[in-house]
C-alpha cells in the first residue's frame, strides 16, 4: 500500500481536491439521509385474519382455522404458525426464516386461500397481511369536539385527513373511531320481514339491457336508477300487495351499533394515525405535522382541538441530537489527547482530519445504502470517532519521529509510511473482520445490528485510506523537520517522561515471567468470578416517552360495564404527575392506554394506585422487542390444559422476580346454545340454516346491500319490531315464523345457557395457552432462571408440557448467536494475522490480548451496574478486533529491530519504548471519544450506546495495560525458547538502538 502514499505525496493538490470533494458530497448524504428511531425492519411473517361474524370460538376452530392451517403448514419457508380463534374472528400467524422473500411467500398464503375457498363457509373472506417497522404509527393524533362525533369526523375525512397524506414522507393516514350510519327498515302492520328483504334486494341501482341500434347509431339500454335519497328507497313497491315500503315499513338513517369506545384525556375522541413510506423521515414529519395543526384545526369548528397522542419525532431527534452531542464532546476529548501527546496544533490538525474524512464516507454509504440515521447507525458512528483516528495516530507519530532525526520530508514520509503499513493494514483489516459474523446471527438482531456493522465498516475501511494517503499529503504541507542543529537521535526518545517509567517495567517484566503470567492467570481467575456476578438483559429499556397499559375484565363484560370500569381508571391516570396526554381505546371486556409521558413520571406510583382499579391491569414500556417471559403450555384436552395453566400460573405467579402474571386462557365467556329438535322442527319445515336466519334477524337485522346516499355508503339492514333479546327467557320466547303462524324458538330447538373459552389458540398444530410475566428489574437473565426453576418443580397432569419462551428464548437465542460470532470473529482475525506475520506462534501471542479485554470488561459493567445484554455483547464483538491492533503495532516493530539484528530481550524492550507512546496515544483517544457515550450525558440511545460503550473502554484500559507487559514477556518466552538462547540481562542506561 506504499504506492498509495507515494501517489499521494507527488499529487498533494489532487488529494486535497478530492478530499474536499468527498466533504461536499458527505454533508449533502448528511442532510439528504432520512431520520428514524430504529431501523426499517420487516418482519418474517404473514398474518391471515378471517373475520366469522356470529360464530363461537370453537366454530371458527373447526369451520375455519383448521382448514386453514393445513392448507398452509406446507409451504416454503414456514418455520412455525400460531392460530387463534375468538368469538366471530380468527388469526392464523405464519413465521418465515428472514432470507425468505415475503412478498413471494405472501403471495403464496393468497393463492393456497384461493383455493380453499370453496370449503369456507360462506361470506368468510381471509384478508392477508405483513408487517415491518414502517407499518407501525410515526404519529398518532386525537380530535375531540364538543359537537356531533359524526360531523366532526366527516369534516376530517375531508379536510384533515387529505392534508396530511399531503405530507411528504406520509404513506397512510387512517380515521378510527368513527360510527357508520346504517339505513333501518323495519316492517309493521304484519308484513313480513322476509317480503321486505326480497324487495330490497331488486335496489341494484342501473343494469345494462345491451344495446339496439337506431338512426344508424348504437344506444345502450338500461334499467333501473341509481338510488340516491330515503324517499327513494320509500317509494319501493313489496308484493304481496303491492304495497308501498313507505307504507308498511319505518326507513331511517341510524348510527351503527357502537363496538367501540375512544376517548382522549377523558373526552370522546377521534382517532387519527399516521404512517410514513419507507424512505420518510419521523422528525421531519413531526415538524411538518405539527406545524399544520393550528390550521387544520381552525375548520373544525369550536371547542374541537387535534392532540397529539404520540409521536415518535421528538424522540428520533432527541437520539440524533444528542448522539451527535456525545459525539462531539468525544471528538473534542479525543483532539485533546492528541494535543497533549504531539504537543502540535500542526500535528493535531493533520491527524484529527482523518475523523470528519472518515465519518463523512461513512455516512456517504448510509446514505447510498438507503438507511436511516437512528440510535444503531448514529451509534455506530460515535463509537468510530475515537477509532478511525488510530490509524493517522501511528502514520502521523511515526512521520513526525522521522522528521526529528533531520531527514529530507519526502524520505521521512515514505519511510515512516513504509514502516507501519503493515501494522495499520493488519490493525484495521482485524477490526473490519470481527463484524463479517454478524451474518451468523440470524433473526431479528441480524437484522437490527447489520447496519451498525456496515457503518462501523466503512468508516474504518475509510480511515485506512485517509491514513495512507490524506495524512502524507498533509504532512508534507503541515510538517517541518527540525534545523541540523535540532535533529534528534533515535537514542534520545529513551529519555522522554513515559518511556523513563515504563522501561523499568517492561525490563522487570521481562527477566520475570513466571510472576507476570501467573499475575494474569489470577486476574483471568477473577475475572470468571466477576462474571457470574453480571446481570443480564436482552436489548435493555430506553428511556420512557410513552407507556402502554391494558385493562381486562372477564370474559363476557359488555361494553358499558367495561366503560364504567375505564372511567374510574382514567381518574387514576390523570392524577398521577409525568402523565402529558393519555387515550382509551374501549372494545368488549378490554381497554388499552396509551400514555404519554415526561421525565417527572413514575411507574410505580401508577402501579399502586391503579390496584384499586377493577380488572387485570397490564402495565408494559414500548420497546424495541418484547420484554416478557413466556410459559406456553400444551395439553391433549381443555380440562387438562386449564388446570396445568392454573399450576403453572400459580407458580409464576410465586416468584418475586416478576410482575404482572397472566394467562391467555382466561375465563370462559357466557354462550347460549341453540340446538334444533329434529323432529318437531322437520314437521314445521325448519331447518338450522332457518332458525340460524331467524336468530341474526331479531339480534342484529339483515344486511341486505349497499347503496350510496348523498354521496356516502350505507349499508340497509331490515329489523324486526321491538328490541332485541336479552336473556335467556327472550331467546327462548323469540317467534320462528311457520306455515299456518309462529311457534317459540324454545318449541323447535333446544336453548341453554353454557360456558366456553373465550379464545382459542393453537401453536403448530397443537392446543396451548400462555402464561406471561413482566421482569421485576434489570436483570432478565435472573427472573428467567427462578421462573424456569419454578415451573420445572411442578407435577403437570399426564399429558401436560411446557417450554419457555418469550425474552427468555429471545436471549438465549441471540447470546448463542453472537458467541458463535465471537468464534468465528476470532478465526477470521487469526488468519489475518498469519497471513501478515506469517507466524502461527506469533499470532496466538497476539490473540492472547483477547480474554485479557474481558477484565476490565466485565469489571466496568459490574461497577456501573450496566447489565450483559446484546448492546454490551457487540462490544465484547468489537473488542476483539480492537484490542490486537496495539498489540500488532508493537510486535511489527519488534519484528523489524530482530530483522535488524537486535537479540529478543532488546528488541522487545526497545519495540516497546518505540511504540509507547502511539500505543497509549490511540487506546486514550478511543477511550476518551467514548466517555460521553458510556457516561450517558445525554441519555440518547443509551439502551444500545452505553452498555456498548461501557464494554468497549474496560476492556481497552485493561487490554492495552496488558499489552505492554504481557506480550513482551509471551514474545520473550517464545522466541528465546526457539532460538535456543537465554534472555540476556538488558541493560537499562545504553540500549543499541537500530533503525
Amino acid at each position: 500500500m506504499l504506492f498509495l502514499s507515494r501517489i499521494s505525496v507527488i499529487n498533494r493538490k489532487l488529494v486535497a481536491f478530492l478530499s474536499v470533494l468527498v466533504v461536499a458530497l458527505g454533508v449533502y448524504a448528511t442532510l439528504a439521509v432520512k431520520q428514524q428511531l430504529l431501523p426499517d425492519l420487516s418482519f418474517p411473517a404473514v398474518t391471515v385474519v378471517v373475520p366469522y361474524p356470529g360464530a363461537a370460538p370453537e366454530v371458527v376452530e373447526q369451520q375455519v382455522v383448521l382448514p386453514i392451517e393445513d392448507a398452509l403448514k406446507g409451504l416454503d419457508g414456514v418455520e412455525d404458525y400460531r392460530s387463534t380463534s375468538a368469538q366471530g374472528s380468527a388469526t392464523v400467524s405464519l413465521t418465515f426464516d428472514y432470507a425468505v422473500d415475503l412478498d413471494a411467500a405472501a403471495g403464496a398464503v393468497r393463492q393456497a386461500l384461493a383455493q380453499l375457498a370453496p370449503r369456507l363457509p360462506g361470506g368468510v373472506d381471509p384478508q392477508v397481511a405483513t408487517g415491518s417497522l414502517a407499518d407501525l404509527p410515526t404519529m398518532t393524533l386525537a380530535a375531540t369536539g364538543d359537537g356531533d362525533q359524526r360531523q366532526l369526523g366527516v369534516r376530517l375525512a375531508t379536510g384533515v385527513v387529505p392534508a396530511l397524506r399531503a405530507v411528504d414522507g406520509v404513506n397512510e393516514v387512517t380515521l378510527s373511531g368513527t360510527r357508520d350510519q346504517l339505513i333501518t327498515v323495519t316492517p309493521r302492520d304484519g308484513i313480513p320481514a322476509a317480503a321486505v328483504t326480497a324487495a330490497l334486494a331488486s335496489l341494484g341501482g342501473t343494469s345494462s339491457a345491451g344495446s339496439i341500434s337506431s338512426d344508424g347509431k348504437d344506444v345502450s339500454l338500461a334499467v333501473g336508477r341509481e338510488v340516491t335519497s330515503l324517499a327513494q328507497i320509500e317509494d319501493l313497491w313489496v308484493t304481496p300487495g303491492p304495497v308501498r315500503l313507505g307504507d308498511v315499513a319505518s326507513v331511517r338513517l341510524t348510527d351503527a351499533p357502537a363496538t367501540s369506545i375512544t376517548r382522549t384525556n377523558g373526552r370522546p375522541s377521534l382517532g387519527i394515525t399516521i404512517t410514513m413510506t419507507h424512505d420518510g423521515s419521523a422528525s421531519s414529519i413531526s415538524d411538518e405535522v405539527r406545524d399544520l395543526l393550528p390550521e387544520l384545526t381552525a375548520p373544525l369548528g369550536d371547542g374541537a382541538a387535534l392532540t397529539v397522542v404520540s409521536d415518535n419525532g421528538p424522540a428520533v431527534q432527541q437520539a440524533v441530537h444528542g448522539l451527535l452531542e456525545e459525539g462531539l464532546l468525544g471528538l473534542a476529548m479525543a483532539v485533546l489527547v492528541i494535543v497533549l501527546f504531539l504537543r502540535s496544533i500542526r500535528s493535531t490538525i493533520v491527524t484529527a482530519v482523518s475523523i470528519p474524512l472518515s465519518l463523512l464516507i461513512a455516512l456517504i454509504a448510509v446514505w447510498q445504502r438507503d438507511y436511516s440515521l437512528n440510535l444503531l447507525t448514529l451509534g455506530a458512528l460515535t463509537l468510530a470517532v475515537g477509532r478511525v483516528v488510530d490509524d493517522s495516530i501511528v502514520v502521523l507519530e511515526n512521520i513526525k519521529r522521522h522528521l526529528g532525526y533531520g531527514e529530507p520530508r519526502d524520505r521521512a514520509i515514505l519511510t515512516a509510511v513504509r514502516e507501519v503499513s503493515t501494522a495499520v493494514i493488519a490493525s484495521t483489516l482485524t477490526t473490519v473482520a470481527v463484524f463479517l459474523p454478524i451474518g451468523l446471527v440470524g433473526g431479528l438482531i441480524g437484522e437490527l445490528f447489520s447496519p451498525f456493522a456496515i457503518t462501523v465498516t466503512v468508516a474504518m475501511l475509510a480511515s485506512l485510506l485517509v491514513s495512507l494517503t490524506v495524512v502524507p499529503a498533509l504532512a508534507y504541507w503541515f510538517l517541518r523537520g527540525p534545523a541540523a542543529t535540532e535533529a534528534v537521535s533515535p537514542d534520545d526518545e529513551r529519555d522522554g517522561f513515559l518511556q523513563r517509567r515504563y522501561l523499568p517495567v517492561i525490563t522487570w517484566s521481562v527477566h520475570h515471567r513466571k510472576t507476570v503470567l501467573g499475575s494474569a492467570a489470577v486476574l483471568l481467575a477473577l475475572t470468571a468470578l466477576m462474571f457470574t456476578g453480571l446481570k443480564t438483559s436482552f436489548l435493555g429499556d430506553a428511556e420512557q416517552t410513552s407507556l402502554g397499559i391494558t385493562q381486562t375484565l372477564p370474559a363476557g363484560t359488555g361494553l358499558d360495564t367495561t366503560d364504567a370500569a375505564v372511567a374510574r381508571a382514567e381518574q387514576v391516570i390523570d392524577g398521577v404527575d409525568g402523565v402529558t396526554s393519555y387515550q382509551v381505546r374501549i372494545s368488549g371486556a378490554v381497554a388499552s392506554y396509551t400514555l404519554t409521558l415526561d421525565p417527572d413520571f413514575s411507574q410505580e406510583t401508577l402501579r399502586e394506585r391503579l390496584e384499586a382499579v377493577p380488572g387485570d391491569i397490564v402495565v408494559a414500556a414500548a420497546g424495541v422487542a418484547g420484554s416478557n417471559i413466556q410459559v406456553s403450555v400444551q395439553a391433549p384436552d381443555d380440562a387438562t390444559l386449564r388446570a396445568a395453566t392454573d399450576q403453572v400460573r400459580q407458580a409464576v405467579a410465586g416468584v418475586p422476580e416478576v410482575t404482572d402474571v397472566r394467562s391467555d386462557l382466561g375465563e370462559s365467556s357466557p354462550r347460549i346454545s341453540v340446538v334444533t329438535r329434529g323432529e318437531q322442527a322437520a314437521r314445521r319445515g325448519l331447518t338450522d340454516e332457518a332458525i340460524l336466519a331467524v336468530l341474526r334477524q331479531a339480534v342484529a337485522g339483515t344486511t341486505v346491500r349497499s347503496v350510496t346516499v348523498d354521496g356516502t355508503p350505507h349499508d340497509i339492514v331490515v329489523r324486526t319490531g321491538g328490541t332485541a333479546p336479552d336473556s335467556l327467557a327472550a331467546v327462548r320466547a323469540l317467534p320462528v315464523p311457520v306455515t299456518g303462524g309462529d311457534v317459540r324458538l324454545d318449541q323447535v330447538a333446544t336453548v341453554t345457557l353454557s360456558a366456553s373459552p373465550a379464545e382459542r389458540t393453537r401453536v403448530d398444530g397443537h392446543r396451548v395457552t400462555t402464561v406471561t410475566a413482566t421482569p421485576a428489574g434489570d436483570d432478565t437473565g435472573a427472573a428467567s432462571t427462578a421462573v424456569t426453576g419454578a415451573v420445572s418443580a411442578l407435577r403437570l397432569p399426564a399429558g401436560a408440557t411446557y417450554t419457555i419462551g418469550g425474552v427468555t428464548a429471545d436471549q438465549d437465542e441471540a447470546f448463542n448467536g453472537l458467541i458463535l460470532a465471537m468464534a468465528a470473529a476470532i478465526a477470521l482475525v487469526f488468519l489475518v494475522l498469519v497471513a501478515v506475520f506469517r507466524s502461527i506462534r506469533q499470532t496466538l501471542i497476539l490473540l492472547v490480548s483477547v480474554p485479557f479485554a474481558l477484565v476490565g470488561a466485565v469489571a466496568l459493567l459490574l461497577v456501573t451496574g450496566t447489565p450483559l445484554g446484546l448492546a454490551a455483547l457487540i462490544g465484547i464483538l468489537m473488542l476483539i478486533g480492537i484490542v490486537v491492533t496495539n498489540a500488532i503495532v508493537l510486535m511489527d516493530l519488534i519484528n523489524q529491530y530482530r530483522e535488524r539484528g537486535l537479540p529478543v530481550a532488546e528488541a522487545v524492550v526497545e519495540g516497546g519504548l518505540r511504540r509507547l507512546r502511539p500505543i497509549l496515544m490511540t487506546a486514550l483517544a478511543t477511550i476518551f471519544a467514548l466517555l460521553p457515550m458510556g457516561l450517558g450525558i445525554t441519555g440518547a440511545g443509551g439502551f444500545i450506546s452505553q452498555p456498548l460503550a461501557v464494554v468497549v473502554i474496560g476492556g481497552l484500559v485493561s487490554s492495552t495495560a496488558l499489552t505492554l507487559v504481557l506480550i513482551p514477556v509471551l514474545y520473550t518466552m517464545v522466541e528465546t525458547r526457539r532460538s535456543g538462547r537465554p534472555v540476556p540481562a538488558v541493560p537499562e542506561p545504553d540500549l543499541v538502538t537500530a533503525r
